[in-house]
């Protein structure tokens, strides 16, 4: 065995000052924004989250927020984030990365562009995906405990939506029976590619004069993809294809509609009219959206009350 060979103290001091410095500069991880601001049941919320979701409320709602703001709100989150260590809440993660996909797809960027723009304004992926799951488990626990109170009677609507709009309260509501079309274009083409497969659309609109016969032509064309049927009440839809479809006739197409992926088109098979109307629709939302934050406010205040929330000593 080799002996251990023992450096003179005044050899030493150099190497000690280098590795308290080392060890100096691991502990600060730079600039402090390691340092625990509060600990929720055990985990930090540090100035570095602090930082990031003041940025990402800056980014989103182009307002300042203040530091309270920015701590209660991530205090918030811990604590309705910590319920998935209590309740068995199964495939959250997934849903966050859908809801993540969804966002992108929303700004017509993929996750990886969506994640570099993120980066770009110096926020994190993790930052936005703490707040969306945050936010599902506390919808899936509210709506779970109280579902009974997110019930509302047709009698209760038809009365609220007099009070508010009666001219609305007889709004005739449809469902629709579609059959998305898309134009394939392959990731990375030239607009001229875009524009080549909006005029194949257009040709197939204007030979296209029902369901039966005209899917039939759709499928027959190369690179377009004929997607299931989907059922859609009028109320469901986003309000710009509301607007397209009213103005549709039943066995045609609506017009063309770049997206990621390439032109899509909507073929309208059928129109049947049901209770669902948009106006009915939006009074339900709207008093769903009261019940949620009075019940979200109650429950909160019992989470914070049963929490151990404590903020570190400083010096």
């Amino acid at each position: 065995m080799k002996p251990t060979t023992i450096l003179p103290l005044r050899s030493r001091r150099p190497l000690l000052a280098a590795v308290i410095a080392l060890l100096t500069a691991l502990s600060l991880g730079g600039p402090a924004r390691a340092q625990t601001i509060v600990v929720v049941n055990g985990d930090p919320v540090t100035q570095f989250d602090i930082e990031q979701r003041s940025k990402f409320i800056e980014v989103s709602t182009h307002k300042v927020p203040t530091r309270n703001e920015v701590l209660e709100q991530l205090i918030n989150d811990k604590l309705k984030i910590g319920l998935l260590k209590k309740y068995n809440i199964e495939g959250i993660d997934k849903e966050v990365d859908n809801a993540f996909v969804n966002m992108a797809r929303r700004m017509h960027a993929t996750p990886k562009a969506f994640t570099e723009n993120l980066a770009k304004q110096g926020l994190k992926p993790e930052t936005l995906k703490n707040r969306i799951k945050a936010d599902l488990i506390w919808q899936q626990m509210i709506r779970g405990r109280y579902q009974s109170s997110f019930e509302f009677s047709d009698k209760e609507v038809a009365a609220r939506l007099q009070a508010k709009n009666p001219q609305d309260a007889d709004a005739q509501g449809y469902d629709y029976t579609l059959r998305p079309i898309l134009f394939v274009v392959p990731p990375g083409s030239p607009q001229t590619a875009f524009e080549a497969r909006v005029k194949e659309a257009e040709a197939l609109r204007a030979r296209f004069q029902n369901c039966n016969e005209g899917l039939a032509m759709a499928r027959a064309l190369r690179y377009v993809a004929v997607r299931p049927q989907i059922v859609k009440a009028l109320a469901d839809l986003p309000a710009s294809l509301r607007g397209v479809l009213e103005k549709t006739e039943v066995g045609h197409l609506t017009a063309p509609d770049t997206t990621q992926q390439g032109v899509e088109i909507y073929a309208l098979c059928s129109k049947q009219k049901s209770d669902n109307a948009p106006a009915k629709k939006e009074v339900r939302d709207e008093m769903a959206n009261e019940v949620f934050q009075s019940l979200s406010k109650k429950m909160l205040k019992e989470l914070r009350d049963q929490a151990m929330i404590e903020y570190p000593k400083t010096n």
